[in-house]
Order: C-alpha cells, then sequence, then structure tokens
C-alpha cells in the first residue's frame, strides 16, 4: 500500500510526483555522444572524459559496470556521490565520510549540481547522475545512462586490448530482442520501481506496482533454463535489469 504525503512540505528537490499522484520520470537533457570521426566534437581519447555516479542509483550502476566490464576504467575517471540525496542534491564526501565515496578531483565540486551549472548556467532541471564529463571541452557530453553504455560499449575499443575490445554488449545480431526486451523492462521494472515507489496515491500505486510484478514473473519465466536474457547471451539487457533487481 502507498503512503500518503503532503508534497507542498518537502523540499523542492523530493517532490517527484506530478498533481495527479504518478511518477514522470524527466527527459535527461545532455545527449551528445562520443564518436570516432574526424568532424565529431567528442571523440574518444583516453583521459578525457570523467564518470560521475552514485552507488544508490541503478542508472549510475549500469554505467560503472560496463565501464569496469570493458577496462575503460583505465581510460575513463570516476567519481562517486554520497549515497544521501540530501536538499542541495547529491553531495560529494569523503571515503572517511562515506564508505565508497570518491570525491570529485576533477571540477573539485561539493555537489552534483555544480556540474549541471558548469556546463550551463541556465539550466533548471533535476541534477541527476550518471554525468559524463569532457575534460576538453569543460561540459557534460551526456546524462543518460543507456546512451552512456552504448558509448563504453564500442567508443573506445581501439585503445583496449583485444579480448576487452572483442567484448559487446549490444551485438548487430541480437539488437532487435534486445530493445524489445529493453522497452518492456524499462518501463515497467526499471521505472516501474520507482513509478510505484514514489507514487503519491492509491490509484497511481496501483496503476504501477500490478505491472511490475506482472513483468517480474514475465522475467522469471524467459530465466527458466537460461542464465541470460537474450538467446542466452550476457548483453546489455541483463546489465539494465540487473541493477534494478539487486535494489
Amino acid at each position: 500500500m502507498s503512503t500518503t504525503t503532503n508534497k507542498d512540505e518537502l523540499p523542492s528537490i523530493f517532490k517527484w510526483s506530478s498533481k495527479d499522484g504518478e511518477f514522470r520520470r524527466q527527459v535527461s537533457s545532455f545527449r551528445n555522444m562520443i564518436e570516432d570521426k574526424e568532424d565529431a566534437v567528442f571523440v574518444p581519447e583516453p583521459d578525457r572524459y570523467h564518470l560521475y555516479i552514485s552507488w544508490a542509483c541503478p542508472w549510475a550502476h549500469r554505467t560503472a559496470i560496463v565501464r569496469r566490464l570493458k577496462g575503460l576504467d583505465k581510460l575513463i575517471g570516476m567519481s562517486v556521490v554520497d549515497y544521501l540525496l540530501g536538499e542541495n542534491g547529491w553531495k560529494f564526501s569523503s571515503s572517511e565520510e562515506c564508505p565508497g565515496a570518491i570525491p570529485d578531483t576533477i571540477n573539485h565540486a561539493n555537489f552534483i549540481r555544480e556540474i549541471y551549472f558548469k556546463a550551463n548556467p541556465e539550466y533548471a532541471s533535476r541534477f541527476t547522475v550518471p554525468v559524463l564529463w569532457d575534460k576538453k571541452h569543460q561540459t557534460i557530453v551526456n546524462n543518460e545512462s543507456s546512451e552512456i553504455i552504448r558509448m563504453f560499449n564500442t567508443a573506445f575499443n581501439k585503445f583496449l586490448p583485444k579480448e576487452q575490445a572483442a567484448l559487446n554488449y549490444y551485438p548487430e545480431s541480437l539488437r532487435g530482442e534486445i530493445d524489445e526486451i529493453n522497452e518492456w523492462v524499462y518501463d515497467t521494472i526499471n521505472n516501474g520501481v520507482y513509478k510505484s515507489g514514489f507514487a503519491t496515491t492509491q490509484q497511481a500505486y496501483e496503476n504501477n506496482v500490478y505491472p511490475l510484478f506482472k513483468s517480474l514473473d514475465r522475467v522469471e519465466k524467459i530465466l527458466e533454463g537460461n542464465k541470460y536474457l537474450v538467446q542466452n547471451t550476457f548483453t546489455e539487457a541483463d546489465i539494465r535489469l540487473f541493477t534494478t533487481i539487486l535494489r
């Protein structure tokens, strides 16, 4: 059963739901891509990019997983905010203050919001993670996790050992099936837990919690006798599901 709260009593950063009680996810604002092209603004280079994440966030967690699996931790730095989301948003803490935290050694920010304002002083939306930062142009490349993991999957292959360059979590032959699974897993599970958990009316809660559990049953059916979601092959679909299921 959902918990009814008075939204007016909450700081604006915690007002996740709309007037009808439904949680509606903000569309990511920075959608540039790193491409190995002569005319690209953002090209793959070692030690040019920096990833900002929170271990508390499943969307950010997926980017950290692909970064590590592909061996990009040697090419792309990473900072980790405090697990606690406060009134000023995600905060950078020391590892002593918060186990697992990694301070911002690139922009020396105290809060992730400072990164957004550095990229765009007029920014007026939520301050989310992950954030992929370009140290060369001093701006945010992308803050959409699904696109960041696609970039990590292939964009830096020429700098990687053969074994890690060969790893492909979005193989062309399986893209149709991966996209189909991603679509309903995102809507009803990845985002479904937010739509259920942040619902502020009973109707909004029921609108989303039943599809969530129906999709969890669907996942269990797919995984009966299989290790992975698509053709028994480890793909981004598994990573995207895992970071939600883990929580």
